[in-house]
């Protein structure tokens, strides 16, 4: 645990790489490992990876491969699948996925699982969309059951899935969602429960009471924000504010679909983007002040956000190494 005062930071990758990006999605991989390393290195808490499928701009459809390539390529640094679309998955087939992720990483790796919500991803995979539910928490049990490393039952046979996880009892399985059917149920069959807005964490909070369990406090999770870092702040927007765009509106249409509630909206262009503070380009020493105000120093970065090319994502981190990490010691 990092001590009272020192500065915490993670980093996400969800591989959005529209085809204005210009890059090869091998080379946007290799980039994503080479970071992973870095960060472990430089003390990185947690590194969080994205499912979707079908998406145009290339989406990563495989966080557990992905972060067994990363777990290779790192010693402490913990992972985090936010989040693994349950409706998509054998539920058999992704325990053993994520028990062999999980002795390859030996126990740094959690997950969240979601019901999805994007129409597209559930016609390519012939689901309907009324099964989510029942599906997710199907694989949240079994998954459960799975990492126990007994012997379970499962669609009324016997099965055991080896290997056992490293971890005992295996990855921590989260329940992620936004409405307040998915906060309940997660109060009920899971280890914990990630709103994808703040608003709903009081429906888990009250379920959580009503099964005699202990408050779990506030709401863990924030506004949504994407900090990248430059020397001169309106010359690296100019350079990385089309990237910002285009993940906004990648997200806002598919959430507009059916008004999920999310942090994400569609901006007609760079100047309504710039009015709001969900993408922000800062200087160094700025960026130093703000997290020494804060009470608890932490950041995550989104280094590869919308397609973002490498070297300009490389640039925002040599500057927080150089400039932001040694300010706190």
């Amino acid at each position: 645990m990092n001590r009272p005062g020192s500065l915490e930071f993670a980093l996400r990758f969800d591989f959005r790489n529209p085809e204005s990006a210009g890059t090869s999605m091998a080379d946007r991989y290799a980039a994503a490992l080479d970071m992973a390393e870095w960060a472990d290195g430089l003390g990185c808490t947690r590194i969080t990876v994205s499912e979707h499928h079908g998406s145009p701009d290339g989406y990563l459809p495989s966080p557990v491969q992905m972060l067994a390539a990363m777990a290779a390529r790192t010693k402490q640094v913990r992972f985090l699948v936010a989040a693994l679309i349950a409706p998509f998955h054998d539920p058999l087939r992704l325990a053993e996925e994520l028990a062999v992720l999980d002795n390859i990483s030996r126990g740094r790796v959690d997950l969240i699982v979601a019901g999805g919500y994007v129409r597209e991803e559930f016609a390519m995979f012939g689901v309907p969309m009324n099964e989510r539910a029942k599906r997710v928490t199907e694989v949240v049990t079994t998954l459960k059951s799975a990492f126990s490393g007994e012997p379970f039952t499962y669609r009324g046979r016997t099965v055991r899935v080896t290997p056992a996880p490293y971890r005992p009892g295996g990855p921590a399985v989260l329940l992620g969602g936004s409405s307040e059917p998915a906060a309940r149920r997660a109060a009920r069959i899971a280890d914990g429960f990630v709103p994808s807005v703040p608003e709903v964490w009081e429906h888990y909070r009250d379920e959580v009471g009503r099964l005699g369990r202990p408050d779990p406090g506030p709401s863990p999770i924030g506004p949504n924000r994407v900090v990248a870092l430059a020397e001169d702040p309106d010359k690296g927007w100019e350079r990385m504010a089309p990237y910002f765009l285009h993940e906004t509106n990648a997200y806002g249409v598919w959430q507009a679909q059916d008004d999920v509630a999310a942090p994400f909206r569609t901006a007609e262009g760079l100047a309504e983007l710039r009015r709001g503070d969900q993408y922000r380009v800062l200087t160094p020493e700025g960026f130093v002040r703000e997290l020494k105000a804060a009470p608890r120093p932490f950041t995550q970065f989104h280094p590869l956000c919308g397609g973002m090319p490498m070297e300009l994502a490389w640039s925002s981190l040599r500057l927080f190494e150089r400039e932001v990490l040694p300010a706190f010691g």
